[in-house]
């Protein structure tokens, strides 16, 4: 915990530190701070940088001690919102929980597809599944909570919501969030021929698109479910073991 204080760093074993944040805002803006150091020539070596709902582990760090000193004193600017690569995702929104999502949020089902695309969605950290990416970007008023009942099976492809984060399950699993459509072909979720195997990487933006390649929100796309631009979100970590309840921090 952080009692309070920006962060807490502590070492995980000899040549690993994990950072505490406060929130998601600030784990992202972490996260980003980092990268941008690493980039820079400004961190020691650190051989993967893996971010998660409220922490960011740094692993192969020579000496953990000496960086959480360093850390304590960072000033650490928010995420700009034009930064990081954007991926377009496809969408039909034909879930079998959208009644139930319209109802949540007080609109009509035919309206939660539109309300859904109007928002713009970042990766905060990946986890439950190879290529399962947490989606940050839902308003509070949008947050919804997991099924009472999880499903045995939820296809590849579908687009779920769960506290305050989106996903598209990239293989079919059991899961509890709610379901509101499909992504008509999810397979460049998690390709492991490709050099990055995961299409949504923390910090990459997402959009999500109507399988017709109209978007509702911020800016156009052309519905490919591909990268259309680029930037520094290309770190992969895992989460934490499923948690029940209705704010999902690394459960699916």
């Amino acid at each position: 915990m952080t009692d309070g204080r920006p962060l807490t760093a502590r070492p995980a074993g000899r040549h690993a530190l994990l950072v505490e944040l406060r929130d998601a805002e600030r784990t992202a803006a972490f996260h980003a701070e980092v990268l941008r150091r690493r980039a820079a020539g400004a961190l020691p070596p650190v051989t993967e940088v893996v971010p998660g709902a409220r922490t960011v582990l740094l692993d192969g760090v020579p000496d953990p001690d000496a960086l959480a000193r360093r850390v304590a004193d960072w000033q650490v600017p928010p995420v700009a919102d034009d930064t990081g690569a954007v991926v377009e995702i496809p969408v039909r929104y034909d879930g079998p929980d959208l009644a139930d999502v319209a109802a949540l949020w007080g609109v009509g089902p035919d309206e939660v597809g539109a309300l859904h695309r109007s928002h713009a969605y970042r990766v905060a950290f990946c986890g439950f599944a190879p290529g399962f990416g947490y989606l940050t970007g839902l308003p509070p008023r949008l947050h919804v909570p997991r099924r009472s009942t999880p499903r045995t099976r939820v296809p590849a492809g579908a687009v779920a919501l769960a506290g305050p984060y989106s996903a598209v399950y990239p293989r079919a699993t059991p899961g509890g969030w709610q379901l509101i459509g499909t992504m008509p072909d999810p397979r460049p979720l998690w390709d492991p021929a490709r050099e990055r195997a995961a299409l949504l990487t923390p910090g990459t933006r997402v959009r999500f698109v109507t399988a017709d390649g109209t978007c509702a929100g911020p800016g156009t796309g052309t519905g490919t479910g591909t990268e259309t631009g680029t930037g520094t979100g290309t770190e992969t970590g895992s989460g934490d073991d499923p948690t029940a309840g209705t704010s999902p921090e690394a459960g699916a």
